[in-house]
Parts: structure tokens; sequence; C-alpha cells
């Protein structure tokens, strides 16, 4: 209970952007004390926007009951920022160029994830 009410959110995506904030602190640890200098930067760039993105999926899990597109924008943009993270990892630990091509994708969700946020903040209806 916050403030005399209930408050409601998607349980589901907040546990979800919540282990990837988890990861993200954990690649960055890794990145930080662990990481020799070539993969360093491709950790900590992955942990960065992971954790950023599984910031908007919180906020996304506390909007989503309201706004129902919120929660479609917080999924997008932590499943992108796990992506994105892991591509990086997996590419600079090991070294699968291949996934270099998969980071991109996870980039397209995570900006996917803020322009339905975006649509959601502009639309005159509290159910979007």
């Amino acid at each position: 209970m916050v403030y005399g009410f209930v408050m409601a959110w998607n349980r589901h995506l907040a546990a979800f952007a919540a282990l990837n904030g988890a990861m993200a602190v954990a690649v960055g640890a890794f990145a930080a004390h662990g990481a020799g200098p070539q993969i360093k930067t491709l950790l900590t760039t992955g942990a960065s926007y992971q954790l950023a993105h599984a910031v908007l999926g919180v906020v996304c899990a506390v909007l989503a009951p309201g706004l129902r597109l919120a929660g479609v924008a917080g999924w997008l943009a932590t499943t992108g920022g796990l992506i994105f993270c892991l591509a990086l990892a997996f590419l600079g630990l090991l070294s699968l160029p291949a996934l270099g091509a998969v980071a991109p994708i996870g980039g397209v969700l995570m900006i996917a994830g803020w322009l339905v946020l975006a649509f959601c903040g502009l639309r005159a209806s509290p159910a979007a």
C-alpha cells in the first residue's frame, strides 16, 4: 500500500527489469575489475545501456496498469537492453564477430521502447 492506495503494476515486467539491472551491475563490475582492456569498453557500454533500460522497464511496469502501451514500451526497452548487452559481452568474451550483427537488434528494440513510450505520453486517452 502506497499513500493509502494499493499500488498496481506489471509484476512480470518489474521482475524482468530488476534481473536486467542486477545483470548490468554484475557485467559492469566484471568490466571494472576482471576484464582485459580490449573487452572492458564493450562490457562497460553494454552494461550502461542495459542498466538504463532496466530502470526504464521498472518505470513502465509502474505505469502499465493505467497506460497499456507503457507495458509494451517496457518490454521492448528491457529486452533490447538485454540483447544489446549480451551481444557485446559475447562479442568481447568469446570473440564471436557474428554477434556484432545482433547488437543493432537490441538497439532497435531500445529505440522502439522509447518511441512507444513517447507515443503513449502524447495520447489523450489514459487507457492508451
